[in-house]
């Protein structure tokens, strides 16, 4: 699965590198056409393959994300209190490499982009993309595999039609009545059988034992929570939206509010408006290594949490600082337009006497942010998901990321047509001197606010599906459950091993 992935990501990026650099594929640019009619040189063979590039690449992401944190975060051994206790700094540290990436992406390739050309500037990380798929290979052998277990939402599906096929059955009032599969079944699969939870009852009647005994129409116990831990995370799913929505304005709003400002440091360098995302990127870094460097040990002596705090709780302070974050931009816009105003500009798209450093504020608390939102989401999704569906659980973290920006965009026009109602300009228009992003933002803000006060409500009632405060006591005693323990390691070779 990840090798097919990579390979739609590097076919999507060699395509798109064609697209910059060959003449047919390649529009003529604005300059050679004739003024105000740049799109009728654009042949429709050219626009396909160019979003044929973009969707293949959105194809080899969309299997590649959930699935290679998963497969990171499965290289450790929870039954080993060494590993188990690197695992838990793992998640941020893998958030470290990502935002490193992009903070080379933010700087060396846009100026490169800029100032040499698109054909360099995608070329150098298709040829990356390449590199790091042939290490991905030659390691292969060396990594631990995790046995497949069937699809997670056949799993889910079965459980969901087997419960509404019994809807009429009564439940006992026992748990222990309800099906369950021998321990020795979960102990040769190398897994554990999941407690029952009084959460989510009607799906119990998927575990009654009344009629034929088909998957389609009896589950075990554990089968139905694996189901009951997927639903119990959606509400935390849609918390995670707005946020989400937010650090898409970094790469829309924030940037178009950066080619408004004076861009220059020195007489002789601008900075690239695309290059303001960096130092989101650097707070994020600074902060990360603050976090579970400094942070996590302080916080373990009060909290007795190997975490330092616990994955909703850091979650929560993100989303605080979300609401902080809209407040600043919305005061810096503000400042932004009086500025704008007192110099005669507000009917002109010319750049503003004012440093782009204004924006420093709202940016690196974008960074700050990320550490304590994007981080603890990932985790949160991987940590919470039953043991077969962790790819599944990761993937609530990347849907939480794309569902964030199509949300934007919808909020955008939305906001911009009811704005223009009566007659009115309207809050976003093309020309920013002469918009109210100020009020978009603070808009924002409120959202921001109420989407906190539904996380507290939700967080509130969620429980977690495992103790993440379990001692080596507990660890040694699930270790004695399960006396050999099935793996995969080299090249689809299994080895069995005591634990």
């Amino acid at each position: 699965m990840q090798d097919a992935c990579n390979f739609f990501c590097q076919q999507g990026m060699g395509l798109l590198t064609l697209t910059v650099s060959l003449r047919s594929l390649r529009p003529p640019s604005c300059s050679t056409a004739q003024a105000g009619d740049c799109n009728s040189h654009v042949t429709a063979f050219q626009v396909g393959i160019f979003y044929c590039s973009l969707y293949t690449i959105a194809l080899g992401t969309g299997g590649t994300k959930p699935n290679i944190s998963t497969m990171g975060a499965d290289q450790f051994d929870d039954f080993e209190p060494k590993e188990r206790a690197q695992k838990l700094s793992f998640f941020n540290w893998w958030m470290f490499s990502i935002f490193f990436g992009t903070l080379f992406s933010n700087t060396f390739l846009i100026y490169i982009q800029d100032n040499v050309g698109w054909s360099v500037g995608y070329g150098l990380p298709t040829t990356g993309l390449a590199i790091s798929i042939l290490v991905f290979l030659v390691g292969t052998p060396f990594y631990r595999h995790k046995l497949p277990s069937g699809s997670p939402f056949t799993r889910m599906a079965r459980v969901a039609v087997a419960a509404i096929r019994k809807w009429d059955v009564p439940l006992p009032s026992d748990p222990k009545e309800l099906y369950e599969l021998d321990l020795e079944h979960y102990t040769k699969a190398g897994k554990f059988p999941i407690e029952y939870t009084a959460s989510l009852r009607f799906l119990d009647k998927a575990a009654v034992k009344s009629g034929p005994n088909t998957p389609w129409k009896l589950c075990s116990v554990t089968q139905v929570e694996e189901t009951k831990q997927m639903i119990k995370m959606l509400p935390v799913l849609v918390a995670t939206l707005v946020p989400s929505v937010m650090t898409a304005q970094v790469n829309t709003l924030f940037i178009k509010q950066g080619t408004t400002l004076d861009r220059s440091m020195g007489p002789h360098f601008e900075i690239p408006s695309a290059c303001l995302t960096a130092f989101v990127t650097i707070f994020m870094l600074i902060s990360l290594v603050l976090y579970d460097r400094c942070l996590v040990p302080a916080m373990k002596k009060h909290t007795k949490n190997p975490r330092g705090i616990t994955l909703l709780q850091r979650l929560g302070i993100g989303l605080l600082v979300h609401v902080a974050i809209m407040v600043i931009a919305s005061l810096t816009e503000r400042y932004r337009l009086k500025v704008a105003r007192d110099h005669g500009l507000v009917d002109e798209k010319a750049a503003l006497p004012l440093s782009i450093f204004v924006l420093l504020p709202q940016f690196a608390m974008m960074g700050i942010a990320d550490t304590f939102v994007e981080v603890a989401k990932l985790e949160f999704f991987y940590d919470q998901a039953p043991l077969g569906m962790k790819s599944l659980g990761t993937s609530y973290f990347t849907t939480s990321l794309g569902v964030g920006n199509f949300l934007s965009s919808v909020l955008l026009s939305t906001v911009s047509d009811i704005t223009k109602k009566n007659g009115s300009n309207g809050w976003i228009q093309d020309n920013l001197n002469a918009s109210h992003l100020d009020y978009y933002y603070a808009f924002f803000a409120a959202l921001n606010v109420i989407n906190l006060f539904f996380f507290l409500v939700v967080s509130k009632s969620y429980t977690y599906s495992t103790d993440v405060i379990e001692s080596e006591i507990e660890l040694r005693k699930y270790s004695e459950m399960l006396p050999k323990k099935v793996t995969s390691e080299g090249s689809g070779s299994l080895r069995v091993r005591d634990t």
